[in-house]
């Protein structure tokens, strides 16, 4: 919730419910720029340059700050920064992608938007991904809530029975939290790419800014889950998946359901087309559907992320090419 918020956003009072109700508020850019105004200042305008309040609406569209004579546009800092098409455009393709269950591949963006090239559709796309995870969200589990905590794989043909050799080497690990709710069911989930041979301490870094104090981390037998549980002082179970009878999917249920729903969008959606390079934003999407998947309004998804996209930095096509 965007700060000066007070109360739980509604359908077709801070955001339109449906299609046709969203053609009704955005007839046109100027309708919304002025929602994307009340969606970035909350509390009324608020100067980039000096932090005063006090301004007037340009006929340009932009706000001419009265204490130092700043001009800025609604869009700058955000991910519509400098965009060469109307802000009507970006929030029916941020519709497109939340009104869609498991979301949308570039080239059905770029087929539903009419987009010249195909790398419009992928750079939209990627730039929607950077604003779907807030920086400063909460953490997983907390006193007495259980989370599991395992690893998956990704890509390549046949198991990664063992980190070396060709088996391994063409595949992108994973590291998959989980909530578990009782009696049964899941909660918030969190995933990260391991991507450095340094293992034991990405997943120190992981568990730290994931995992909040006094949750019940359930692991497997892998020594540095133990490590960060003793590093973070978490009350640690590990399961011994060899030494029991029962397979692993039964002795660590969340996670695996949630590898298994990873496996499948990534296949169904993305038709297996990701890369190493841009893996940790392909998990950032998986999460923000995950996590809201139990919500009935599309609406307010298409809301939260024009939330998140007002306070996400432009990402220039050349940094969505860079590597990470």
């Amino acid at each position: 919730m965007v700060v000066g918020e007070t109360r739980h956003p509604r359908s077709g009072v801070d955001f339109p419910g449906t299609w046709q109700a969203f053609e009704s508020w955005f007839p046109d850019d100027r309708a919304c720029r002025e929602f994307l105004a009340r969606v970035r200042w909350p509390d009324g305008f608020v100067c980039p340059a000096c932090g005063g309040g006090d301004a007037w609406l340009t006929g340009r569209g932009l706000w001419m700050c009265r204490g130092c004579g700043r001009q800025t546009s609604v869009t700058a800092g955000t991910i519509f920064h400098r965009s060469r098409y109307p802000l009507r455009t970006w929030f029916a393709a941020m519709w497109f992608v939340c009104s869609q269950k498991n979301g949308v591949s570039a080239l059905g963006l770029q087929r539903v938007l009419g987009f010249g090239s195909y790398e419009t559709a992928w750079a939209w796309l990627h730039k929607l991904r950077r604003a779907m995870v807030r920086p400063d969200r909460e953490l997983l589990g907390g006193e007495g809530v259980s989370v599991e905590v395992d690893q998956t794989f990704l890509g390549g043909i046949g198991p990664a029975r063992s980190r070396s050799g060709p088996r391994y080497a063409n595949k992108a690990e994973v590291v998959i939290a989980v909530e578990r709710q009782h009696p049964k069911g899941l909660g918030r989930a969190r995933l990260a790419h391991i991507a450095t041979e340094d293992r034991k301490a990405e997943i120190l870094e992981f568990t730290r800014h994931n995992i909040a104090h006094g949750t019940i981390l359930y692991t497997d037998g892998e020594p540095s889950y133990a490590a960060a549980a003793k590093v973070l002082q978490l009350h640690h179970e590990p399961v011994v998946v060899s030494h029991s009878p029962n397979p692993a999917h039964e002795l660590l249920p969340a996670v695996h359901r949630v590898a298994s729903l990873l496996k499948r969008w990534i296949a169904g959606t993305l038709h297996d087309r990701i890369s190493d390079q841009h893996l940790a934003y392909y998990l950032d999407e998986f999460t923000f559907r995950f996590n809201r998947r139990t919500s009935r309004s599309r609406g307010l998804l298409w809301y939260r992320l024009v939330q998140q996209a007002a306070d996400t930095d432009p990402h220039p096509l050349p940094t969505l090419h860079h590597k990470m």
